[in-house]
């Protein structure tokens, strides 16, 4: 851990490995579930479709704080994002970056890439693929860039009602501090049209490990949702367990966060 520790003080790179989601991940859609917090949220593919129709999108949009697992990404500063997204049948690929801070990343830019498949099985979809994380503009003497494995399932347990779990696991976490891994928890719940409005409430549970450092905590969320077309609007509640021995709170302590996404078509 002291190592680590070493590492924050130069850096303060809260990124503890960066991507992933372990365990109750919600497969919905980015901007309606969770946030942008990449845990299955920020970076959710597109769900399965019947046939093998051809499906496309892209999204942009800002967020007031770019929190990841319950740690600003940003240093507490607001972002933009864009991202695009492709399916055919059960296969999707994708591509997603956002503005970063050097105080936190040691980097600019994070580009993301991630591509799997989304099978199904009565009302359960399947989720398993491999996602890239690129970080351009890189300061750090070791390497930011980190390849992570995806495994999960999520449905509607009720109308209306979606709950997943999801498992991520990389062999070398962000700045190669060895292996990570990541469970989270979603669940969210749709409310009828109200006028333009179709408001939605979600909720995340996390927990981040990366045993060859002796480091872990758990990480949670909270929030509303409206759509309105292709425009969402998301604020949120973001909180974890680290404290101050963990050279990480300013940037991982309770914060309320706005998310406005575009998407199109």
């Amino acid at each position: 851990m002291g190592d680590y520790h070493n590492m924050q003080k130069t850096s303060k790179f809260a990124r503890s490995a960066v991507v992933a989601a372990l365990m109750l991940g919600l497969g919905s859609t980015a901007p309606l579930a969770g946030g942008f917090d990449r845990a299955g949220s920020i970076k959710d593919a597109p769900a399965a479709q019947d046939g093998r129709k051809f499906e496309w999108s892209v999204n942009g949009g800002f967020m007031s704080d770019y929190v990841f697992r319950g740690i600003s990404q940003t240093d507490n500063d607001p972002a933009w994002f864009v991202g695009a997204d492709a399916s055919y049948g059960i296969f999707y690929v994708g591509v997603w970056s956002a503005k970063v801070s050097q105080e936190v990343t040691a980097a600019d830019t994070e580009i993301d890439l991630y591509a799997g498949i989304k099978p199904q099985l009565g009302p359960a979809t399947f989720d398993f693929g491999v996602l890239y994380y690129g970080y351009a503009g890189q300061t750090a003497a070791v390497d930011s860039d980190f390849v992570e494995f995806k495994a999960g399932v999520s449905g509607d347990i009720l109308p209306k009602l979606n709950v997943g779990v999801a498992y991520y696991y990389t062999p070398d976490d962000s700045f190669e501090i060895g292996p990570g891994h990541t469970v989270e928890g979603n669940i969210s719940y749709t409310f009828p049209k109200i006028g333009m409005f179709e408001p939605s409430v979600s909720g995340t549970l996390g927990y981040k490990e990366n045993p060859d450092i002796d480091f872990d905590y758990t990480y949670w969320n909270a929030g509303i949702a409206l759509a309105i077309n292709q425009l969402t609007l998301d604020f949120r509640y973001w909180d974890t367990d680290l404290n101050e021995a963990s050279g990480l709170k300013d940037i991982a302590d309770e914060r309320f966060v706005f998310t406005a996404t575009i998407t199109l078509p």
